[in-house]
């Protein structure tokens, strides 16, 4: 219910309006220290009306980060390629599941992601808490859950817009606080654990 509330307010953005945010959170993404220091940086291309995020991936690219993207595997974990701009993405389509653009070039496997020192996550908002609200299709938690198995604690950052920052939502055993949250006027940080 609480995911399609959120999914029903991006669907009444616009494209210019998601661009601008876009724009926007590349800018303010920027500036953060982790991603300023960063060396390989795990994303996701955004798709419809979700937070955009290829400025922020050309950017990266530009300063000489190493930028992995996810490919969607049948059992919904996620291998990872990487970007080598946006000319490299294929887009594919799941069955049952939205299209995807995804890296089109060679796949470095699931553990991939725990090279990375940035994880920006997708999400549908974050609580004061800094619990994320995914989904729901558990591809993430797997990936919290293979950086945990590894030992690594990589920053892990969610754009998302000004108003899926909110006070509660709901969480499981297995969820875990993300350490920041940028939209398009601000950024917000949380506890590291």
């Amino acid at each position: 219910m609480l995911r399609r509330e959120f999914l029903e307010v991006r669907s009444r953005l616009t494209a210019d309006d998601v661009g601008e945010a876009a724009a926007v959170l590349a800018e303010r993404a920027l500036e953060l220290p982790e991603l300023a220091q960063a060396r390989t940086v795990a994303a996701y291309v955004s798709v419809g009306s979700e937070p955009g995020t290829l400025a922020l991936l050309d950017a990266l690219r530009t300063r000489g980060v190493r930028v992995l993207l996810p490919g969607l595997l049948p059992d919904n974990d996620l291998d990872w390629g990487v970007y080598a701009g946006a000319g490299s993405l294929a887009r594919v389509r799941h069955s049952g599941k939205m299209a995807l653009l995804e890296p089109a070039g060679e796949r470095l496997g699931p553990d991939a992601v725990t090279t990375a020192d940035v994880v920006l996550l997708p999400g549908l908002a974050v609580d004061a808490r800094g619990m994320r609200l995914g989904r729901g299709g558990g591809s993430y938690d797997r990936v919290l859950a293979r950086l945990e198995r590894a030992g690594v604690h990589p920053a892990l950052v969610v754009l998302l817009y000004d108003s899926e920052v909110v006070a509660h939502v709901p969480e499981e055993a297995h969820d875990r606080p993300v350490h920041a949250v940028v939209t398009p006027s601000a950024v917000r940080r949380f506890g590291k654990d």
